[in-house]
């Protein structure tokens, strides 16, 4: 049961890691006209092009690269038969997987309070959370696992 259970989990959170990646993470609105839905990749895409590389980056590596690379780890540590004990270093991945979310989090408040623009939580917002969840979820499962084979 425990395997199915860090298997679903994983599973899941790639799909919604994917999900929240490509869908919208907030439409904003300004002056009941213009409307912009953006998803993570396009935000990427759009610091970048305008010449803002180092935010660009920094959202790549701690929005991207570091939630993709915990669930490698993760991934292989519950795949592998030699990997008996769970990498103890992962929690510093944790501790950025919830990051972009506070962040979208932190830009629709400010733009519902400023007046300026109307912002709405899209689908991609609650894919990228559900997909840092569900990692924690299973590497929490894997410990478990891991301390349960310990003992015996």
């Amino acid at each position: 049961m425990l395997s199915i259970s860090i298997s679903v989990s994983l599973i899941s959170a790639a799909i919604a890691f994917g999900l929240g990646l490509t869908l919208p993470l907030v439409q904003f609105e300004k002056f009941y006209f213009f409307s912009e839905t953006p998803s993570l990749i396009q935000l990427v895409t759009g610091l970048w092009i305008e010449g803002n590389n180092a935010i660009a980056t920094l959202v790549v590596v701690f929005s991207i690269l570091f939630p993709l690379l915990k669930m490698v780890i993760v991934f292989n540590t519950a795949v592998d038969q030699r990997a008996r004990e769970f990498p103890r270093w992962i929690s510093y991945l944790a501790k950025w997987s919830m990051m972009d979310v506070l962040l979208v989090a932190l830009v629709i408040f400010g733009a519902k309070t400023s007046g300026v623009a109307t912002a709405i939580a899209q689908p991609g917002i609650w894919f990228y959370a559900a997909a840092a969840i569900l990692s924690v979820i299973a590497a929490e499962l894997l410990k478990f696992r891991s301390l349960r084979e310990q003992d015996v």
